[in-house]
């Protein structure tokens, strides 16, 4: 699994463009990651922020993640425009019967597959060795392009999750 994402990213798009990350309870198949690729490409071409193009992003990474991206620099997105991009979230939740929303659902990379623990079951599987600390974690807390690239996908020992465990490096 390439965990080089800096090439997916829009080259064109500020390092402080805006980043929501949603992450799936399970991965989709092949035809519903195509469907949800086209329905992000169709909103994100149509995207507005008071009657303004929002220069938007979208894609379905790892099966099981939706990035969406707004460029501000030239339109900022305004409270209405945010509004939009989670309905286009929660009519994919509908359509598809998963949950995107839920926070304590925490993604590790392991074995090159994308595995989903609960918080509550961080530490035991910690202890158990089936994470360990050079685990790919997936710091769905990034907000900009930059940190995206650079803050995403890191080894758990460098995450906030390490200290919130109780945990040292």
């Amino acid at each position: 699994m390439n965990t080089d994402i800096t090439h997916i990213l829009p080259a064109d798009f500020s390092p402080s463009s805006r980043v929501w990350i949603y992450q799936s309870n399970r991965p989709f198949g092949e035809r519903e990651a195509e469907e949800i690729e086209e329905q992000l490409h169709q909103f994100t071409t149509q995207w507005n922020s008071h009657g303004v193009p929002v220069k938007g992003w979208g894609r379905l990474l790892f099966d099981q993640v939706i990035v969406l991206m707004a460029d501000e620099t030239e339109s900022e997105v305004s409270g209405c425009s945010t509004d939009s991009s989670v309905r286009i979230i929660k009519s994919l939740e509908r359509q598809y019967n998963v949950n995107l929303f839920d926070r304590l659902l925490l993604g590790f990379l392991v074995k090159d597959k994308l595995q989903l623990l609960p918080l509550a079951q961080v530490s035991y599987a910690l202890d158990k060795g089936y994470i360990s600390k050079d685990t790919l974690y997936l710091n769905n807390t990034v907000q900009t392009k930059s940190e995206l690239e650079n803050h995403w996908l890191i080894p758990l020992k460098e995450s906030w999750l390490m200290q919130k465990l109780g945990q040292t490096a």
